[in-house]
């Protein structure tokens, strides 16, 4: 066993969010481990661009209440302590409400050996339009 040594929090780049977002990234595995683990705090109104994993991604609603926005124009709503698995390939985007912080873990897999698709795809940013879309709780 040994303790993870933590990096400094990072500023999201804004080709990949709107709005202030910070990340710590946790924990990045190494083989035999393709785990990846990002705690990830959006400011009010802050959002990520459209994007997908090569291996999907799941979110894991800390604090706030998270955005989720897929491409058939749903966006759902996270509260702290729900989690939502995202399946590979599948473009989606996620932020914080336009009046609360959101605080969320991110956490994802790199491709297996010999896959040479990138963990994250970025594409491109989300509009105001997509991300103030009506807004469900349903599952």
């Amino acid at each position: 066993m040994k303790f993870v040594e933590q990096q400094a929090s990072g500023k999201g780049p804004e080709e990949w969010f709107t709005g202030d977002v910070w990340f710590d990234a946790l924990y990045a595995g190494t083989e035999p481990s393709r785990m990846r683990v990002n705690m990830v705090r959006f400011a009010p109104g802050a959002r990520t661009a459209w994007h997908h994993h090569a291996v999907g991604q799941t979110l894991h609603v800390v604090a706030g209440v998270a955005l989720i926005g897929t491409r058939d124009g749903t966006v759902f709503e996270a509260r702290p302590g729900e989690t939502v698995a995202c399946p590979p390939g599948e473009d989606h985007w996620h932020g914080a409400t336009e009046d609360r912080f959101m605080e969320h873990l991110a956490l994802w897999e790199a491709p297996a050996p010999g896959d040479d698709r990138p963990e994250t795809t970025w594409l491109e940013k989300t509009t105001d339009a997509q991300y103030t879309g009506p807004r469900t709780r349903s599952r």
